[in-house]
């Protein structure tokens, strides 16, 4: 589904090191891929190269066998629909509530309003947040904004979700039930990478984890522990 082939991310010509050098893998439908390192290992150009927020230097970055930074700019937002990004600092609309949020991500698409009445809540119950629908981003911890900004990004049923660093400003326990519910939607067929440098979450998975150092892979673990 998604391959790497050869990818180096050099941002300026006066870069003493490349973000990603030499970077070649690939991640099959329905994974559950971790991407671990320290921060400036790369992990996060690595994401933005996936969604085409950034260009490779070299190399190139396919989806589903098509170069995804040579698609139209209709092809880029078709490529975009199929993935859903959940980042470490949420992302909300402060003046919208929780079932807001989300169903303005469906009226982007053109949903009617019995449709996203019942998918709204629908993927509420599934992050355990039903209970607080009408509550704004103020009112809601950390964890509840981390399992909304997955609502959101599920909302749409994309085919891969991308969760950058989301448990990087959580506690253990919310930071339990974000990788919880992760496994529970990668489960249902979704593709999940997950990025981050959090040793009790990578080692509580047993999934693939991907190792990066100076932006070099340097492990590529089937079942995998957080090794650095």
């Amino acid at each position: 589904m998604i391959y790497f082939d050869n990818v180096t991310k050099q941002y300026t010509d006066t870069d003493t090191e490349p973000s990603l050098e030499g970077v070649t893998f690939s991640i099959a439908p329905g994974e559950f891929v971790t991407i671990v390192g320290h921060s400036g290992a790369g992990k996060t150009t690595l994401a933005k190269l996936i969604i085409a927020e950034e260009k490779p230097t070299v190399g190139k970055v396919s989806f589903q066998s098509v170069d995804i930074h040579k698609l139209s700019n209709s092809g880029l937002t078709e490529l975009r629909r199929k993935i859903g990004v959940v980042f470490q600092d949420f992302r909300l609309i402060a003046n919208k509530t929780s079932f807001e949020n989300i169903a303005f991500a469906m009226e982007a698409l053109g949903k009617d309003d019995d449709e996203i009445a019942s998918d709204v809540m629908h993927v509420l119950s599934l992050v355990n947040l039903d209970n607080r629908s009408l509550h704004f981003p103020h009112q809601l911890s950390g964890g509840e904004k981390q399992r909304l900004a997955i609502a959101r990004a599920i909302i749409n049923q994309p085919e891969i979700i991308i969760a950058d660093e989301p448990t990087g400003n959580l506690d253990p326990i919310s930071a339990g039930e974000i990788v919880n519910i992760l496994k529970r939607i990668n489960s249902l067929g979704t593709t999940i990478i997950l990025t981050t440098h959090n040793k009790t979450v990578v080692d509580s998975l047993g999934k693939r984890v991907i190792t990066l150092e100076k932006g070099r892979i340097i492990r590529d673990d089937k079942e995998g522990k957080y090794v650095i």
